[in-house]
């Protein structure tokens, strides 16, 4: 079965992560994604561990893509010949970097009227900040996220992983498909290019902040595991030293988790019937809860809470995730062909959809590993002038 996608072509021109994951993610549900990486290959290729060699990130990031080799500054009437047949182009180069190469968004949507293009930066194609470098770490920090990440006594704290590039990279997913929309459904015919930063996502995901200082002056802080809004919820360690997380926003949660593990009389104390007298009380919450998870063992507890039907989980790491049978069941956890390392296993395509699901076909390729398959077959090169531009570094 083929993909809600089938047919659309997406040039995935950037680097790293928030861009090359937008691709990544219309690949998974059919659309045909070429990568277009320097001759000197991408940089995730040369980032994180490998095995024998061949990268590990590169195999999910570049999973589901064609890849060739094209020096935009020495191959730009080659990558013209791509952008004339695709629907979309993703790219991450600081402004005004296309542009000086005689391929701006004036250029490549003068070739081709249909195109969608996302640019993608760390703070937009415009503003005072737009011709610095962005990264997903500097969009942690300048979005508010790691003022309010971490204990109230220690620093301000960044994720171990890309999550604005990943927030980003999605929000630049429904965007693409917005402007698709707008284009083949609502029947415009006319493309648009998509200014997305790393920063605005990831911001955006914050919440009411804005709103609560502008109204009251008030800034978040930092609570460690804690919610400002209510409790319990946090982080509690077992007797056997594993961590469980816990969340009961809602009362009658509130009132069967106090009741499993303060006795009635917790349940029915004053101070905690509402969310604003939890978060006032939140010590005692916690010495409650907290210490009635920490006197039994992982098991008994989840036992308990699903006996009471309290809102709980494990924390897990990604070993514990192997196992767990809720992520079997769904096949999260997918083995996927590869030609280098044989079998690979990375996550399943998200989300499951009933008639027209996603489908990782194959991870990242080599590099330069479709040089012939599209620029000879398809875009019409001889072998010889493939040869040629080898030779000149072009791919």
């Amino acid at each position: 079965m083929s993909g809600p996608l089938d047919g659309l072509r997406v040039i995935d021109a950037a680097s790293l992560f928030a861009g090359p994951v937008i691709a990544s993610l219309l690949g998974d549900f059919g659309a045909d994604v070429i990568k277009v990486e320097h001759p000197g290959g991408d940089a995730l290729r040369k980032t994180g561990y490998q095995k024998d060699g061949v990268p590990l990130w590169w195999k999910v990031v570049a999973r589901n893509k064609r890849c060739i080799t094209l020096d935009l500054k020495k191959g730009g009437d080659i990558f013209k010949k791509l952008v004339a047949g695709a629907d979309v182009v993703i790219e991450n180069f600081r402004p005004g970097t296309l542009e000086k190469w005689g391929l701006g968004w004036d250029v490549l949507s003068a070739i081709n009227p249909r195109l969608v293009m996302v640019r993608v930066t760390g703070f937009g194609q415009t503003g005072p900040y737009s011709s610095k470098p962005g990264f997903g770490t500097l969009a942690e920090a300048m979005s508010g996220f790691a003022h309010i990440t971490g204990t109230p006594d220690g620093p301000p704290t960044l994720p171990p992983f890309g999550l604005a590039d990943g927030i980003a990279a999605h929000y630049g997913t429904f965007a693409t498909m917005f402007a698709l929309y707008e284009r083949d459904a609502k029947g415009s015919g006319k493309g648009q290019f998509i200014d997305l930063s790393l920063y605005e996502p990831i911001f955006a995901l914050l919440g009411y902040q804005p709103t609560l200082f502008d109204q009251l002056g008030v800034i978040q802080g930092r609570t460690g595991n804690r919610s400002v809004n209510n409790a319990p919820r946090n982080a509690y360690q077992t007797r056997e030293g594993r961590w469980v997380a816990l969340s009961a926003a809602a009362p009658s949660i509130v009132e069967r988790v106090l009741t499993l593990t303060g006795g009635p009389a917790a349940a029915a104390d004053p101070r905690f019937r509402t969310a604003r007298g939890r978060v006032e009380h939140v010590e005692e919450i916690d010495a409650i809860v907290g210490g009635w998870i920490g006197r039994h063992t992982l098991a008994e507890v989840l036992q308990a809470f699903e006996a009471y039907e309290g809102a709980i989980a494990p924390v897990y790491d990604v070993a514990q995730i192997f196992e767990d049978p809720q992520y079997a069941a769904r096949c999260d956890v997918i083995d996927v062909p590869d030609e280098e390392l044989g079998t690979v296993k990375m996550q399943n395509a998200f989300p499951f959809m009933s008639r027209t699901p996603g489908r990782v076909r194959h991870a990242g390729p080599r590099l330069g590993a479709h040089n012939a398959d599209i620029l000879v077959r398809e875009l019409g090169l001889t072998e010889a002038e493939l040869g040629d531009l080898k030779s000149r570094g072009v791919i």
